[in-house]
């Protein structure tokens, strides 16, 4: 079984967002694979940066949704991200500095950030989204019962 385990209740927009969540999943389920067989240093360095790359355009995307959606919570969950980058990059020093226990900081930070961003505050974003195209449809057939 799998460290972590994407689940239903973890969709946001059945698009680029979870796709980009679910590679994330992936990712932590490698580095948790690689530790537990002796081989998390060796490719901690390389997921980490893949990580942080993944995550950075993952962050201009959903931010960029968000902005064109007007979504009031933006500022609050841009703060969120810049956390988590900041702590990818902290662990990207400690391990570029020889740090040994930067797999299993890893693992235990991706975890957390997919459990409670994802879960938490990713889920008032998909929330915001439902009801924007709820109101859409409603102001499309609005529109067309009046024609």
């Amino acid at each position: 079984m799998a460290y972590f385990q994407w689940g239903n209740d973890m969709a946001i927009d059945n698009g680029l967002i979870d796709r980009d969540h679910q590679l994330l999943v992936q990712q932590v389920n490698t580095l948790h694979t690689a530790t537990s067989q002796g081989r998390g240093h060796e490719i901690v360095g390389p997921l980490l940066e893949a990580i942080i790359r993944d995550t950075l355009s993952h962050i201009r995307h959903e931010e960029h949704q968000m902005e064109a959606l007007g979504y009031p919570q933006l500022n609050e969950h841009r703060l969120g991200h810049q956390r988590f980058v900041a702590d990818l990059e902290g662990l990207r020093a400690r391990h570029q500095a020889g740090g040994i226990t930067v797999a299993a900081q890893l693992s235990a930070l991706l975890r957390d950030w997919l459990s409670v961003h994802i879960r938490r505050l990713d889920k008032e974003l998909a929330r915001f989204i439902r009801k924007q195209q709820r109101q859409g449809c409603a102001i499309a057939l609005a529109l067309v019962s009046h024609h």
